[in-house]
């Protein structure tokens, strides 16, 4: 049995689950917060046998694309006014990071 966590963009997570379930893969969903652009991401929990987690790789992979978006700077930026600015950056979101753990034991109760 493995343990399959999958870290992925709250913009994904509706369609990555809706997947999942279509498959019969179980989901446990966990509301996390990115450290770099502090904003909202979905945490995975897939318990799978070992010769499915490849199946449930490639569904994570076909439905979480990463994209580019236009985010502010994390830190403002002094302008020739005096004023403090920010400027618009691209950034790259969406995709998933994904770690696959061995599990010992597992028990439904």
């Amino acid at each position: 049995m493995k343990l399959i966590i999958a870290i992925i963009h709250d913009e994904d997570a509706h369609n990555l689950i809706e997947q999942l379930m279509d498959q019969n893969y179980r989901v446990t969903k966990l509301a996390s917060t990115g450290g770099f652009l502090k904003s909202g991401n979905t945490t995975l929990l897939i318990g799978v046998e070992k010769e499915k987690v490849d199946a449930v790789i490639e569904i994570i992979r076909n439905t979480c694309e990463s994209r580019k978006e236009i985010a502010p700077a994390p830190t403002p930026m002094m302008g020739g006014t005096g004023v403090f600015m920010t400027y618009p950056i691209e950034v790259q979101v969406g995709g998933a990071t994904v770690f696959v753990l061995d599990v010992d034991r597992f028990e439904k109760v």
